[in-house]
């Protein structure tokens, strides 16, 4: 039963939802529809009419017969003639075989006499019973003229004398029987009329559904790019002319692809060109800015060896005389007369050996920016370690982080020094503008990838990469990722800080 149910609601729901049926769906449904739904109740409504017809004829032919018989068995119940009596009901019964049973009943209503139906007939639930009265007829011999004059006298003939009962029960199998045959003759004619009709229905709905199918696929490949697509117009009417339209549409979406292929190809080529001509001159772009890199880096340490030899020596010997001529003064201020001046020039030799002394500190800190000698004694890792050393030392209130993963020793001189200013450019970033308290700076060698990245991670202030225009900082370092062909990606946001993320090929460019 559970089944059955989900089986009938399946189909409910699948008809209620009729705006999913196919085209040819609902025009059967528009054409049969009213034809069974008038066949239906023609075909209800002429079977219970015939029923009831069939009822009230039977009730008049039993009232007719009734009467008929309480009025002619009347003399032969006064009389007892039963056999009479007997005779008169089969005569009666013989005349009609609707005729289920008659009865005669006395006052009783108990039976005197009966006959049936010999046919195999079933009887109605209902009966028709009537009383047989004795009429009394008044006869008045004595008239004023002495005529002899039979006169009914209304007043006294109204007194009748109940005498029994005829009870008639009628039968419908045989009207039924006739009934039914012509209820099958007009069932089998509506049957008849309602089939050609849904044939009617099933050949239209055809004639019209399968150009629209044929519409709908030409539509379907002309939408998947076949533009060149054709249909038979076979129809006349609107189905001709949606025909007609598709293949028109067809012809001219054709003749547009055509045209926008051959406009996409030229474009193509002029595209081609011009991303040619772009990677050329990103490529020679990348190997200018490679070759300045490599001249400003050599002038740097051009720099710094002619600091180094030339001018640190000079401030080293200024220094030696300087406090040569502080000893030959402190040797000399034993003579009072020259003290005050002796004095004076002692203290003005040691001012300027602390000065040459301070300059020359200088002169090595501008020697280590120019060329950091650490980077060819201790590599990469060591040099930027060294680095974060310094700046840890003099900025008390910013704490560098350093993380470093993978082996430096065989990375590119040149590579490692382009990553060794970059790290630089983005500290220094952060100490003038990011007010960070804590910077993160993670270096990762992955020869089997070829890479080296690069990650410098601050939660400074931050800023709006949308807004803010980037400066000389980031791009020069966005401009030495680029010489060596990496990618640069940079991630800020007001309050949360700034994150740079660098990756760099490990072969060297030539």
């Amino acid at each position: 039963m559970t089944s059955n149910r989900i089986t009938q609601l399946g189909i409910l729901a699948r008809l209620l939802q009729w705006r999913s049926w196919s085209i040819r769906t609902r025009l059967m449904v528009i054409a049969i529809f009213p034809v069974v739904y008038l066949f239906f109740s023609l075909i209800s409504y002429s079977y219970y009419a015939r029923l009831k017809e069939v009822e009230e004829e039977l009730h008049a032919r039993a009232t007719t017969i009734t009467t008929a018989l309480a009025d002619g068995v009347e003399y032969n119940i006064v009389a007892g003639n039963m056999q009479a009596i007997k005779q008169m009901m089969y005569s009666v019964i013989q005349t009609d075989r609707n005729i289920y049973r008659i009865a005669i009943l006395d006052t009783n209503k108990k039976e005197l006499s009966h006959v049936e139906n010999a046919g195999q007939a079933k009887p109605e639930k209902n009966y028709v019973e009537l009383p047989i009265k004795r009429h009394m007829v008044w006869v008045n011999l004595h008239t004023d003229n002495h005529a002899s004059v039979v006169q009914l006298d209304s007043a006294k003939s109204s007194s009748q004398t109940i005498l029994g009962y005829v009870r008639v029960t009628m039968t419908k199998s045989y009207l039924l029987s006739q009934q039914r045959y012509r209820f099958s003759i007009e069932l089998l004619m509506s049957m008849l009329a309602l089939s050609v009709s849904a044939c009617l229905a099933w050949y239209l709905s055809k004639g019209l559904s399968q150009p629209l199918h044929r519409a709908i696929n030409a539509l379907r490949d002309i939408s998947s790019g076949h533009t060149a697509t054709q249909i038979v117009v076979s129809d006349g009417g609107e189905i001709g002319m949606l025909q007609n339209s598709i293949n028109d549409m067809a012809n001219n979406l054709h003749q547009s692809q055509t045209h926008l292929e051959n406009t996409v190809a030229e474009r193509t080529k002029e595209l081609i060109a011009s991303r040619n001509e772009a990677l050329k001159a990103d490529a020679e772009k990348r190997r200018l800015i490679h070759k300045v890199n490599a001249i400003v880096e050599n002038e740097r340490q051009s720099i710094a060896v002619e600091i180094h030899d030339e001018l640190n020596a000079s401030l080293i010997a200024v220094r030696l005389e300087s406090e040569r001529i502080a000893k030959i003064a402190a040797q000399a201020s034993q003579h009072e007369t020259l003290a005050p001046q002796l004095q004076e020039i002692q203290e003005r030799a040691k001012a300027v050996a602390k000065l040459a002394l301070d300059l020359y500190a200088n002169g090595r800190n501008l020697v280590r920016r120019l060329r950091p000698e650490v980077l060819d004694m201790l590599g990469l890792e060591g040099a930027i370690e060294e680095m974060l050393r310094m700046y840890n030392a003099a900025h008390e209130d910013c704490h560098f982080e350093f993380e470093t993963k993978g082996d430096f020793a065989q990375l590119n001189p040149e590579l490692a020094i382009s990553a060794y200013r970059i790290v630089q450019e983005a500290c220094s970033n952060i100490l003038k503008h990011a007010h960070a308290k804590k910077v993160e700076i993670s270096l990762q060698m992955n020869f089997k990838k070829s890479l080296l990245s690069i990650s410098v991670n601050d939660d400074g202030k931050g800023f709006d990469t949308e807004q803010v225009v980037a400066g000389i900082g980031i791009s020069g370092m966005r401009e030495r990722v680029l010489a060596w062909g990496g990618e640069f990606a940079l991630q800020s946001q007001v309050g949360e800080g700034t994150r740079i993320f660098i990756q760099l090929p490990v072969e060297s460019m030539k």
